[in-house]
């Protein structure tokens, strides 16, 4: 039996649940938005993980599990939870209920889509920049700094430079230009990630186990992902890598520990291959919608271990 982790109606869990029901295979939701009626209880004995979980009033015994898929939203975010006031019954049942999957996801047997501990290593960009330079990796030119005149002085030796976040807060790449300079005082109070730009196109690579799936991104905006809210195009296309690409992104997966993982590309005009971040749990249904590879299901016959 597989364990479905999250809110069902996420895309990428939804996915992976009718590709796991196609296969055959036994599959349960632990539905955050009901974490109000969710039990979970789990033991180390005799060197196994024992427990049970609770879930719309069927209790499953924790060792009939053989893969967990998880797709959870910060559950401090939760609808249930908007109008609670901090530390009431109801705040600290949802807390002790996630602290105690995310435990258990630790340790548990079987696959897992992903531990929290690889998880970690994207809750810092410079941290995991370094892991993926150590795997082979190009990486851009890059400062961290909150000093202004350091910014000034790393654009006067790149044409064209960006900036983003450096934690594992989703934010907007963006282009640094003339408006950005002259509130450029701001980064005293937060230090900001500047980055020589990078020229070429962009791939996003899934990796499943042993499988990739890349997909080749043309846009005119500098953050595709936000290319259509900024007036922008993007043009997704499913693309083959050299088997040299594919084996050295499958190994950096395997290095972080993160068996489903995307990686962010980009190809130079040279064919030069630098590496900007590793995510460590994918929002893959939008590059399946675009380019039909089959990634969902992938992801569940990983899980299944039929993979």
């Amino acid at each position: 039996m597989i364990l479905l982790c999250g809110i069902p109606s996420e895309p990428s869990l939804a996915t992976v649940r009718v590709q796991l029901d196609k296969l055959g295979v036994p599959n349960v939701i632990f539905n955050q938005r009901r974490f109000a009626s969710i039990e979970l209880e789990f033991e180390i004995s005799g060197g196994r993980v024992k427990g049970f979980v609770q879930l719309d009033g069927s209790s499953y015994r924790l060792e009939y599990f053989r893969g967990i898929y998880t797709r959870l939203m910060d559950y401090r975010h939760l609808p249930e939870l908007v109008d609670e006031p901090p530390n009431s019954p109801k705040q600290r049942h949802c807390r002790s209920v996630h602290d105690t999957l995310m435990r258990w996801c630790e340790i548990a047997p079987g696959r897992v889509v992903s531990r929290p501990a690889p998880m970690g290593s994207n809750f810092s960009k410079p941290y995991q920049a370094q892991l993926i330079r150590e795997n082979g990796f190009m990486i851009p030119e890059t400062i961290i700094t909150n000093d202004p005149d350091l910014v000034r002085e790393f654009c006067r030796w790149h044409k064209r430079v960006i900036y983003k976040s450096i934690s594992s807060v989703r934010s907007i790449v963006r282009t640094l230009d003339d408006c950005d300079l002259e509130r450029l005082d701001h980064i005293r109070w937060c230090p900001t990630q500047f980055q020589e730009f990078v020229e070429g196109y962009n791939v996003r690579v899934h990796v499943v186990g042993n499988k990739v799936f890349a997909t080749a991104v043309s846009t005119d905006a500098t953050d595709y992902r936000y290319a259509y809210e900024m007036g922008g195009q993007t043009k997704l296309q499913a693309t083959d890598l050299s088997n040299d690409l594919a084996e050295r992104c499958v190994r950096l997966s395997q290095t972080l520990e993160l068996e489903v993982c995307g990686i962010d590309l980009k190809i130079t005009p040279d064919n030069q291959v630098f590496c900007f971040e590793v995510n460590p749990g994918p929002a893959f249904s939008y590059y399946e919608n675009y380019t039909k590879q089959p990634i969902a299901e992938a992801v569940a016959r990983y899980l299944a271990g039929t993979q």
